[in-house]
């Protein structure tokens, strides 16, 4: 009975469920952000005079962002599920990086519509929760 008990006192589940659920939004969001976004950048060319250069950039600043997103997801959830911290501490690094790129989607790209900036503001505030409940796991890995 006592070895039972043992047994359960060190299989406390400590990844974050909070954390995973939003792992899961961000994940999605992203995708959606990411097509309405190219969709603009398409529409933006079309309809605005759009300096060939800067849409090369915001494009290939988007589809970098897309590679940093999927790999962010990719460590954080690897590490809350395995409760491991550097995978977890990765993702919080690479999640400062997205959170730069959607600061510069939301204020410094060629021409800000009001869609960018809803969107981009959206997608920053997912990255500030995600970081600050990254910061509560790693924490709790810890102890």
């Amino acid at each position: 009975m006592a070895a039972s008990r043992r047994g359960r006192a060190s299989s406390t589940v400590l990844s974050s469920l909070p954390l995973q659920m939003l792992l899961y939004l961000s994940g999605t969001y992203y995708a959606l952000y990411f097509l309405a976004t190219l969709l603009l950048a398409v529409y933006k060319s079309q309809v605005f005079t759009y300096p060939h250069s800067y849409l090369v950039l915001d494009l290939t600043l988007l589809f970098l962002m897309g590679i940093l997103e999927a790999i962010r997801l990719y460590f954080g959830t690897k590490g809350n599920l395995m409760e491991a911290e550097v995978p977890l501490a990765a993702s919080l690094v690479l999640t400062v990086g997205g959170a730069l790129l959607s600061i510069y989607f939301l204020l410094w790209q060629t021409l800000v519509l009001w869609a960018d900036s809803a969107l981009s503001a959206v997608l920053l505030a997912l990255h500030g929760l995600e970081a600050v409940l990254q910061a509560v796991a790693i924490a709790a890995f810890d102890s």
